[in-house]
């Protein structure tokens, strides 16, 4: 891609706008991506000229186009991660016995794409299409560590943000960070009963290329079946693998 920088350039403005909550000014753009501004002019034009990019004149700020949203169908239509994560998801199953899922970050919640049900394990909550808040689950918390902090603020701008099931989890941006914090200091993210009493998961990132999280694999299990010490642990130990086979496979 250094061969053709202008290239690299128009991905580059456009993987900034995906990760931005809103529109952002051309200002902002030049700033984090180290162009020149008149540079940032030139390919915003071309953006919007190609129908990937949207002016909105009264805010002064550019957002993602209709091209854009049609490149995203296509990948759903496509599914290439949950074709790539289904293998390796269902060896993660093969070898703890207890049901998986992959889920992706939507905003504040987590969409779940992909379940992979152990034989005789009850249906969970984590069904596929199911969305639920995200600093809640050990998916969503395993994505949100890998956010940049400014992502995080824009994410939860108040208390009003932090939606609760079970009167259980984090109610605050202050009680979130140090979550996230274990998350990146253990390798994988976990809660306990925040989503379905007496039920516990662990869960890692998937990451692309750039280190951003894409996604996440979980494992979720009866609290009483995990109760020895370390084994928790053992079992992110898995998941954590799980999510590095994909990462691999997704290019990242």
């Amino acid at each position: 891609m250094a061969q053709v920088p202008a290239a690299a350039q128009v991905l580059d403005v456009l993987r900034y706008l995906a990760r931005q909550p809103g529109p952002a000014g051309a200002a902002a753009i030049a700033r984090d991506l180290d162009l020149p501004r008149s540079s940032t002019y030139h390919l915003l034009g071309a953006l919007i000229e190609a129908g990937f990019v949207v002016h909105l004149p009264e805010e002064r700020r550019y957002g993602l186009g209709v091209g854009a949203y049609e490149l995203a169908t296509g990948y759903a239509r496509h599914e290439p991660l949950q074709r790539l994560a289904r293998m390796p998801l269902a060896a993660l199953v093969d070898r703890t016995g207890y049901s998986a899922h992959l889920a992706v970050l939507h905003g504040r919640e987590v969409i779940y794409v992909i379940e992979e049900r152990a034989l005789g394990r009850p249906p969970l909550v984590t069904d596929v299409g199911v969305r639920l808040p995200a600093q809640l689950t050990a998916s969503g918390r395993a994505m949100l560590a890998g956010l940049p902090p400014a992502q995080l603020r824009a994410l939860y701008p108040d208390p009003s943000a932090f939606v609760l099931r079970n009167e259980l989890g984090p109610r605050s941006l202050s009680a979130l960070r140090p979550l996230l914090v274990q998350v990146r200091r253990a390798g994988f993210a976990r809660e306990d009963g925040e989503i379905t009493a007496a039920f516990g998961s662990v869960a890692a990132a998937v990451n692309d290329h750039s280190g951003h999280p894409v996604a996440s694999v979980a494992l979720t299990f009866p609290d009483s079946e995990v109760a020895a010490p370390g084994r928790r642990e053992f079992l992110a130990g898995h998941v954590v693998r799980t999510a590095a086979s994909i990462t691999r496979r997704i290019g990242g």
